[in-house]
């Protein structure tokens, strides 16, 4: 099964964050998941105060994992140090799919109607 793991490392592990995110990658992969993207959005602030933060190093991690190990999986990030909050979700493939079907229909009439457009200033030219 796929899921999206949101991982809110703790900011003053910047300088030395590949650390903690092989770390936490390698505990991914014990736990029988196979990482297919990884995006790092860097240092931002909190919407509220987390463990005596205002900020932290967002990672979000795209995994396909056996359902039976997101149990474990959360209990050993909720003992890991350099996790300061985690939220582990499945996304909703069909409602994607559909969002990006819908999004390129709208884009492929957004072309039609912008070529046509142009059509019409070359005729009064």
């Amino acid at each position: 099964m796929q899921y999206e793991i949101a991982i809110l490392y703790d900011p003053d592990l910047e300088v030395d964050l590949e650390k903690a995110t092989s770390r936490v990658e390698k505990i991914l992969t014990d736990n029988g998941a196979t990482i297919k993207n990884t995006d790092n959005w860097g240092k931002r602030k909190l919407a509220y105060t987390i463990k005596k933060h205002d900020m932290a190093i967002y990672v979000f991690y795209t995994v396909e994992m056996p359902g039976a190990n997101v149990q474990k999986l959360e209990s050993i990030l909720n003992i890991t140090d350099e996790v300061i909050r985690f939220l582990i979700t499945k996304p909703d493939l069909k409602a994607i799919a559909k969002a990006e079907a819908a999004k390129a229909l709208k884009a492929e009439q957004a072309a039609k109607r912008g070529d046509a457009g142009d059509d019409k200033e070359e005729d009064e030219e």
